[in-house]
C-alpha cells in the first residue's frame, strides 16, 4: 500500500509542477507580449496527458483511488487556495496602494499558487519521513 500512495505522491507533484508551468507561462507571455511560452508550455501540458492516456500501464495506475485522491489535495494547494487568497490580497492592494494591472494580478496569483504548490511537496516530504521512521521502529 505504501508504495501506490509514493506512486500517487509522485503523480501529483509532477502534475502540480506542470499545471504551475503553464501558469508561469502566460504570466512571461504577457510580459513578452508574445504567445510562445504559452504555446511550448501546453504542448508540454498536451504531451503528458496524451501519453497518459493513450500508455496503458500510465492510465491504469493514474485511475486508481489514492492518484486521484492526491491530484485533488494538489488542487487545493496550487488552484482553490491561491484564487482565493489572490482575490483577497489583491482588493486589499488594490483599496491601500493602487490599482493592479491585469499583468499584476496574474503575478500575484502565480506567487500564491508557486508558494501552494512548494507547501505540498513539503507537506509529502515530511509525511514520507514520518512514515519511514514509524516503518523503522
Amino acid at each position: 500500500m505504501p508504495r501506490v500512495r509514493h506512486y500517487a505522491d509522485i503523480v501529483a507533484i509532477l502534475a502540480g509542477l506542470m499545471w504551475i508551468l503553464v501558469f508561469w507561462s502566460v504570466s512571461i507571455s504577457a510580459s513578452m507580449d508574445s504567445m510562445e511560452p504559452v504555446l511550448a508550455a501546453l504542448l508540454l501540458l498536451g504531451t503528458m496527458i496524451l501519453l497518459s492516456f493513450v500508455h496503458r500501464p500510465i492510465r491504469i495506475h493514474l485511475s486508481r483511488y489514492h492518484v486521484r485522491k492526491r491530484r485533488t489535495e494538489m488542487w487545493m494547494h496550487i488552484l482553490a487556495l491561491p484564487m482565493l487568497l489572490a482575490l483577497l490580497l489583491g482588493v486589499v492592494l488594490e483599496v491601500l496602494i493602487a490599482p493592479l494591472s491585469g499583468q499584476q494580478k496574474m503575478l500575484l496569483f502565480n506567487i500564491l499558487a508557486t508558494a501552494g504548490w512548494v507547501v505540498y511537496v513539503m507537506t509529502l516530504v515530511v509525511k514520507f519521513i514520518i512514515h519511514q521512521c514509524k516503518r523503522r521502529r
